[in-house]
């Protein structure tokens, strides 16, 4: 990062300048983070005690719920403490930093969420081989793989926007350091980068989005057939969620990251942004929690079990 002497830190003004504000976007901000480390911990812990729990499905939820954790935690606390602290500066390394981590977080979430899909794939239309095929083993090889994958993903993109001169302003109309608001702060010629962006993110969300659909079709194809009411309602019960979590990250995502950069108003990118950052890690665990009868039974049990261990 040759460039680094251009600029020396950044201006985050996403938000209003005026203290009282500031204050009140610490306060909703602070709840958010809260329900988001509350839903996601609370499932960790939950998978984690429970025996009956150990299956792949839950094991690949753990992973993503942690994924959710770690992905909101890369932006909310920094733009908290400027709240607190009445500051809007962050460090060009640190800059960086969000933009790398946010990014390998972001995929490792959508590729984990195709992990999911061709889980359930095998678990509804071939389950005579689930046990065979899904092994704990293969399990672990194919979360280690949706996490390692996002690692280049992300290296390319935070290294295609930094080889870039930033010497037009140091303002980002942002609460965090994001790639398209980047760009419009480069003085060098970023017709090459955000079509890079524009074809990094597009190939990923395609090849993803395709694989899920794809399983989903046949999913749906087999549990349609079959004959038993309540084996069918079963089978779309376990679907549903997922369905649901995948629809949330892609079209959120896709509302922030395909569209032209220039053509965007800055109130409109921060409500996008604000969306496919912050929205996922918050409401995936809730939707999990109310759409799944296990998770749901093995709360109550974990709550009645520490009343009784309290009342001893």
């Amino acid at each position: 990062m040759s460039n680094r002497s251009t600029v020396a830190e950044y201006l985050l003004l996403g938000f209003s300048d005026t203290r009282e504000l500031q204050i009140l976007h610490f306060v909703l901000f602070l709840g958010i983070y809260l329900a988001a480390v509350v839903g996601n911990f609370l499932i960790i812990v939950v998978i984690a005690v429970s025996n009956h729990l150990h299956t792949p499905m839950y094991f690949f939820l753990m992973n993503l719920s942690i994924l959710d954790l770690s992905t909101i935690s890369v932006t909310l606390p920094k733009s908290m403490a400027n709240f607190l602290l009445n500051t809007t500066t962050i460090s060009y390394s640190g800059c960086a930093a969000q933009v790398f981590f946010f990014h390998a977080f972001c995929a490792a979430d959508l590729a984990l969420l195709t992990v999911m899909a061709y889980d359930r794939y095998i678990a509804i239309c071939k389950p005579l081989f689930y046990k065979t095929i899904m092994k704990g083993t293969t399990c672990i090889c194919m979360a280690a793989s949706a996490w390692l994958s996002c690692i280049p993903y992300s290296a390319l993109h935070t290294g295609n926007v930094f080889r870039l001169s930033f010497c037009k302003s140091n303002i980002i109309d942002h609460f965090f350091c994001e790639v398209p608001q980047l760009l419009k702060l480069s003085c060098s010629d970023s017709y090459f980068s955000e079509v890079g962006v524009f074809a990094f993110s597009f190939l990923l969300v395609v090849i993803c989005f395709v694989f899920i659909s794809m399983s989903y079709i046949q999913i749906f194809t087999v549990v349609l057939r079959i004959p038993i009411k309540e084996k069918r309602r079963k089978a779309f019960s376990t679907c549903i969620p997922h369905l649901i979590v995948v629809s949330l990250f892609v079209s959120t995502g896709a509302s922030a990251y395909l569209k032209p950069v220039s053509t965007s108003p800055s109130a409109l990118d921060l409500t996008a942004s604000l969306l496919y950052s912050v929205l996922p890690p918050v409401i995936n665990p809730v939707i999990y929690s109310m759409r799944n009868n296990d998770i749901k039974a093995a709360m109550r049990k974990l709550t009645v079990y520490r009343l009784l261990c309290r009342n001893k």
